[in-house]
Formats: C-alpha cells, sequence, structure tokens
C-alpha cells in the first residue's frame, strides 16, 4: 500500500528535477546576477542601466512587434490547418505530417534557410534574375531595408512555429465530442454557428494553451533575428546574448532575461484570466 503512494512521485521526479535544473535554478541565478552587486549588496543600478542602453526602446519596440503579428497568425493559421486536417479528408494525415515537418528544425536552422532566400546572392534573386525580371541582386537584407527584414523574420518564425500550435489545436479538436456538432445540426445551427456558438468555446482550453506557450517562446526568441538580421533588429533576448558574451557584463544580461520573465508571467495571467474556462453544473 505504501508501494502505490509513493510510485506516482517516483513518475514525476525526472520531471521536477529538470525543472529545477534547468527552471528553476538557472532563474534564480538570473535574479541574483540581476539584483545584486558583486559585493552581495541589493542594487537596482543593472535595471537603470539597462533602460540607459541605447539599444532597450528598440529592442522592447521590436519584441512586441514580432510577437502581436506571429502569435495571432500562427493561431489563426493553426486553427485553419486544424479545421481542414479534423475533415478527415485522403490524406488528411499524410498533410499533418508534412505540415508538422518544421516542428524538427532549430530555429537557427530555420533563419539560416531563410537567409540562403533573402540574401543578396540567394535563391530570390537568382529566380528573379533568371525571369529577367531584375539586372542586378535587390538588397533584401540590409540596413537601408528593415521593414523586409522584420518580414523575414516573420515568414521565417510563422513556418518554423506554427507546428507547435498546430500539434496543440488538432489535440483540441480531436477531444471535441461529434455529439456537439449533431446536437447543433439537429437544433438548426449553420456553420458559423457552430465554430463561434460550439468549436471554438470548446477549443478554447487548447487556444490559451497554445496562446501561453506560443507567447513565451515568442519573447525568446533570438536565433531566426540574428540569422536574418543580426543587429538589424534588435530584440531582448539578443540584447541579453549580447550584453553577457560580448560585452561581458552577466548583470545587464541578466536584467534583459528578468525584463522577459517579467513580462512572459503577465502575459501569461493575462491568458488565464481572459481565457479561463467556466464550469458549470447543472442539476
Amino acid at each position: 500500500m505504501r508501494r502505490d503512494k509513493i510510485f506516482p512521485y517516483l513518475l514525476i521526479l525526472p520531471v521536477i528535477l529538470y525543472l529545477f535544473l534547468f527552471l528553476i535554478y538557472p532563474s534564480e541565478k538570473v535574479i541574483e546576477l540581476a539584483f545584486r552587486t558583486e559585493e552581495g549588496n541589493f542594487t537596482l543600478n543593472y535595471f537603470f542601466q539597462m533602460f540607459k542602453d541605447s539599444r532597450f526602446f528598440d529592442a522592447l519596440k521590436y519584441t512586441f512587434l514580432l510577437v502581436i503579428t506571429i502569435v495571432p497568425l500562427q493561431i489563426v493559421t493553426a486553427i485553419l490547418i486544424g479545421f481542414l486536417v479534423n475533415k478527415k479528408f485522403k490524406g488528411s494525415k499524410m498533410f499533418l505530417y508534412i505540415c508538422a515537418i518544421p516542428l524538427g528544425i532549430a530555429d537557427l536552422a530555420a533563419g539560416l534557410i531563410f537567409l540562403s532566400i533573402f540574401t543578396q546572392h540567394g535563391y530570390l534573386n537568382s529566380i528573379l534574375y533568371y525571369l529577367g525580371i531584375i539586372k542586378s541582386p535587390l538588397p533584401f537584407i540590409s540596413y537601408e531595408n528593415t521593414h523586409f527584414v522584420f518580414l523575414a523574420i516573420l515568414l521565417a518564425e510563422h513556418w518554423r512555429a506554427t507546428a507547435i500550435v498546430l500539434i496543440i489545436i488538432v489535440a483540441g479538436l480531436e477531444m471535441i465530442s461529434k455529439d456537439y456538432i449533431e446536437a447543433a445540426e439537429v437544433m438548426g445551427a449553420n456553420s458559423f454557428q457552430k465554430l463561434f456558438h460550439v468549436i471554438l468555446p470548446l477549443l478554447k482550453p487548447s487556444i490559451q494553451s497554445a496562446l501561453i506557450i506560443r507567447t513565451i517562446f515568442a519573447f525568446q526568441m533570438f536565433a531566426v533575428v540574428l540569422a536574418l538580421g543580426g543587429d538589424i533588429i534588435p530584440v531582448l533576448a539578443g540584447e541579453s546574448y549580447f550584453w553577457y558574451y560580448l560585452y561581458r557584463n552577466p548583470h545587464i544580461a541578466s536584467c534583459y532575461a528578468v525584463l522577459i520573465i517579467v513580462i512572459s508571467l503577465l502575459i501569461t495571467g493575462f491568458y488565464i484570466r481572459i481565457l479561463r474556462t467556466r464550469y458549470e453544473i447543472a442539476i
């Protein structure tokens, strides 16, 4: 009997150890570096230095711009593909498998793939030159063309990470009982009514999970930005990297990391509050 009580805890022990070693302990060290001097005294001077950084507000701006464009676009794309897969047409499983392939591609690799497309001697310029549309390569990735650099990052991240959202949405759709859809049809609901009054409300927990996961990862986005834009498009995670490895200042680097953690927690709390599911028990 005692073994039965201990066994569930033994099953989750690897997860607890993983979270402690790779999440809780590093986070505690990051917070300590952000708020303590070399002598161990509490200070806010590192945060003031971060705010005075010439690239701070640009990094904050571009990070939020990427998040508010990438995350909704990925949610909408994943829902549309999920509905299509849920129709169970011939070859739907293969179609889902193809859509999920980017899930196994690293973010840096995705950035390099799109860099090979948009660079001055990349595939896009080669195709345009071969078709006679241009006579010389166009500088898609350059300091003078920051808007296209932003668009290239958006496309690369959308292609790479939508699969994460898609898997969550497809799993949520599979859990929706067909009885609800059939009951709505019997009551005369049209396609839009079934979508907005039956499917999407039942899909809300999956959408909430997808939003939380993708938003947290989007705030940590760095490798795709570095591969495509270098320092043309600054982001918070990139500034943390630069301050740690290039400027050799782990304190300010930790301040950027703490800021990402705080923003992620606030937005997660907002998602949980706005999209929380209310369960009502009819008696």
